[in-house]
Formats: C-alpha cells, structure tokens, sequence
C-alpha cells in the first residue's frame, strides 16, 4: 500500500539548502522534483530577495509561491493570479533610525522588491547585498534616493553598537517596527535587521498553506537561524538543522545531526517520507 497523505515542505536556504552563497545540492535538486511528482509541495521561506532565491526555486522546478524578506514578500513567479503580499515600512521610520544612530553606523541599506539604497559602497559588505539581477542599484543618502516606503533594512553596526542601535529601535518605534541583531560575531558583530512585527516566516507560511490546502498538521519546516522561530513553532513537524541558533534549537521538534554541506535537508525527508510510507 502507498502512502497517500501530502506534505507541504518548507525550506530555508542559507545554512539550511544552501551550504554557501550560491552552491546547492544536485542530489536534493533531482530529490525535491521527485517529491512534487509525488504529490508534495515545496515552498521556499527565506530572508533573501527574490533575485537571489530564483535560481533555487527554478532549480527544484517549483510552482508554488515564495516567500522573500522573511515574509515581507509573498508571490508567485508562475500564476499571476495570486494576490501578491508586499509589506512595507514606513521609509520616515528608516530615515529616524538611520539619522539619530549615524555616528554608530558603518554602512546600512534597505530594500524596496529588488531595488537596492545603498548608503555608500563598500566592498566589503558585498556579499550581503545578493546585488546580482538587482534591477536598481541606487547609493546615496536615503532621504535623496529612497523614493518609497521598504520591505526592510540592514543596518552594519560599528563593531559592538549593535545592541545601542537595537535599544533605540525598541525604545521609540516598539510595536511599530522591530529591530534583530543577525548571530554574527567579530567586526560584523553588529548586524541588524529592521522589519515590521507582522513579518515572520510563521505568518507568511499560514497564508501559503491555506492558499495550497494544506493544515497544520501537514507542514515539515527546515531551517537553521532565528528568523525560522515563528515558521517552526507554526509547523507541525518543525526540524532545526544542526548548528542552529540556539533560541531555534529550544523550539525544534527534531535536530537533525548533518548540516548542510552534509546534505541534511535530502538526509533527513528521504528517511522521513520512507519510514511514513512503511508505516501507512
């Protein structure tokens, strides 16, 4: 007898499907196609762009919606039907935060669908800009270039102000937006993440799962960082890979023992699904 219940699969990427900036498994890519042919479905939840998460979504052959900045971005690259969900913050807030924290910024950008503002250009912060296919690259002082309001900000911090910078976020704009201190450690140690309170991977995926038919109790949720906390608890099976943030490690209901580069993601749903199949 075949196992006939559905999932839906939720995969973060970085440090979860995707073992550095831009290398992926041809192993999981073949495996996730296998999956969709089976009557699964796999939606891609990540803090990336769009511009950088397409070539995944196009490698595991997905027709699903993707959900972008965390869940700022929600849309469908293949049925322009759905109803797109664009969550913006109020770019007066961002020139607030940006203006009253100068002397302890070392650079910041926000980001508006696939437009970058740029506050001055670094080489070095490169790679957290995911620059390639961005449809505008714009560097200036954001109260010139930014013509709308963002889906969100990266603020790098001078080394050590994370928590000042995190303090005045909290203090004047609680409720309104929140501030997260990315899990960085070093010269980067000050990383932060500006988004709205509404925005997290849980909420976006309640909307992608009622939009697919699928309940609670059917979704697996993968992902490795702290803004995977609200996708796994909302999950019916969440799964941290190993070497999670600590606070993701609390909430998992399953750590997996591979990490990425180990192919955990293909480790852990090819044995999962097998022994569900068995076990019908």
């Amino acid at each position: 007898m075949t196992n006939n219940k559905q999932y839906l699969i939720v995969l973060d990427l970085d440090g979860t499907v995707l073992y550095d900036f831009d290398s992926i498994s041809q192993t999981l890519c073949g495996y996730i196609k296998k999956l969709q042919n089976d009557g699964h479905k796999v939606v891609i939840a990540t803090g990336r762009p769009y511009r950088s998460s397409k070539f995944i979504y196009d490698a595991f052959g997905l027709d699903t919606p993707i959900i972008n900045y965390n869940g700022s971005l929600i849309q469908h690259p293949t049925d322009k039907n759905f109803k797109t969900i664009d969550k913006r913050i109020d770019r007066n807030i961002i020139f607030d935060i940006f203006n009253n924290n100068k002397d302890l910024i070392r650079n910041a950008f926000s980001e508006l669908n696939d437009d970058i503002y740029l506050f001055r250009k670094e080489k070095a912060i490169e790679p957290l800009l995911h620059a390639d296919n961005a449809t505008n690259l714009t560097i200036g002082d954001f109260e010139t270039t930014i013509p709308d309001d963002i889906n969100g900000m990266i603020i790098i911090g001078k080394q050590g102000t994370g928590e000042e910078i995190k303090g005045y976020v909290d203090e004047k704009f609680n409720g309104i937006v929140n501030a997260r201190i990315w899990n960085t450690s070093g010269e980067y140690d000050s990383i932060l993440e500006i988004f709205a309170p509404s925005v997290n991977k849980g909420n976006a995926i309640e909307i992608v799962s009622q939009y697919l038919g699928f309940t609670r109790d059917q979704i697996i949720a993968i992902g490795d960082g702290h803004n995977d906390i609200e996708l796994l608890k909302y999950a019916g099976l969440g799964v941290a890979m190993k070497n999670s943030h600590p606070e993701l490690l609390k909430v998992a209901d399953k750590v997996l023992e591979h990490t990425s580069s180990e192919d955990a993601v293909f480790r852990f749903l090819n044995e999962y699904l097998d022994n569900e199949k068995d076990n019908f």
